[in-house]
């Protein structure tokens, strides 16, 4: 590893870097807070506290990376997949007909595409939820003969397959790669990955509060330089982090870019279904971090990991001889 490390050693070192953003995010959505009275900076504050608290969610995921292994990081994601999915059929109409479509997705499609990432075959659990439940979803659904809105249906189903299970599957699939050549490993690639999706969140929320400016259309906590800021920051932590990658310097900055763009559109993307199903912010959102406000949470997240996962695959596994 670069710089003379350990990846025991580089792992407290991120661990004390998130902590003491934690810890910033903290004291000061604390402090702020408790000096307004105002209901927009309030709302700002609160989505400052709410990615300030997440950071020790990272922590337990940083834990459980290096403590427990492969496996551990794989039941994890399950159950936020379970949750998230849990979340995006609340918001969706559903009929007592879909029944049987949603235990699939629920209790077959969540397990078994996990069980696909633990034992590392991308082969499979890149085409299984795509591929196979693509056609199989439809299917399930027109046995019940019940046609009424069935495109409509079959597709928010499908859906929210892709997003909630599919693209969040690639978060511990990062975690599988085998970086050895680089001197670095799969589960601080992950660790990497996440920290910048946090860093751009956290930073962006914290911009926002602090600095205001003209409102995002599609999320009334954030605005256009907070978003700018944010993104600067994710790029800037990326710079300080790219000795535990297979990255060089410029490369880790070209591959902070893309997550935060992708970050950016899953935020955008996920706001506008929300408020396309009538989706309010619900009440503690902001205190609530498993159970309630985990689409919007973890937005960014949803569409940055396959784009992360693809991109250093394709450049740094399937051509490596070239590169």
């Amino acid at each position: 590893m670069r710089l003379g490390f350990t990846p025991q050693e580089a792992y407290l070192i991120l661990l004390f870097g998130l902590s003491l953003l934690a810890a910033i995010g903290t004291v000061y959505g604390s402090w702020a807070f408790s000096h307004t009275d105002a209901a927009v900076k309030r709302a700002r504050i609160q989505a400052v506290n709410s990615r300030a608290r997440m950071a020790w969610w990272l922590i337990v995921v940083f834990t459980i990376a290096f403590a427990l292994g492969q496996a551990a990081i794989c039941v994890f994601f399950a159950l936020l997949s379970f949750f998230l999915l849990r979340e995006f059929i609340a918001i969706t109409p559903t009929k007592p007909t879909d029944h049987h479509a949603l235990v699939l997705a629920f209790y077959v499609a969540i397990p078994f595409q996990y069980f696909l990432v633990w034992f590392d075959k991308p082969e499979f659990f890149t085409l299984f939820i795509p591929v196979y439940l693509f056609l199989v979803l439809p299917l399930i659904m027109a046995l019940s003969r019940d046609t009424d809105r069935y495109l409509e249906r079959v597709a928010k189903v499908q859906w929210g397959l892709m997003l909630c299970v599919f693209c969040l599957s690639h978060v511990p699939a990062i975690a599988t790669l085998d970086l050895t050549r680089y001197s670095s490993t799969g589960p601080l690639l992950m660790l990497f990955f996440l920290l910048v999706v946090f860093v751009t969140d956290l930073g962006s929320a914290l911009a926002s509060s602090m600095l205001g400016g003209k409102t995002l259309s599609f999320n009334m906590n954030r605005t256009v330089l907070g978003s700018i800021l944010g993104g600067v920051a994710g790029v800037a932590a990326a710079a300080t982090m790219y000795w535990i990658t297979p990255f060089r310097f410029w490369q880790a900055l070209l591959m902070a870019i893309a997550i935060v763009l992708s970050s950016m559109i899953g935020d955008l993307v996920i706001h506008s279904v929300r408020q396309s199903m009538g989706a309010n912010r619900m009440a503690g959102e902001a205190d609530i971090y498993i159970t309630r406000g985990t689409l919007a949470r973890l937005a960014p997240l949803t569409f940055a990991a396959p784009v992360f996962y693809h991109l250093t695959t394709t450049f740094f596994i399937t051509l490596k001889d070239v590169l």
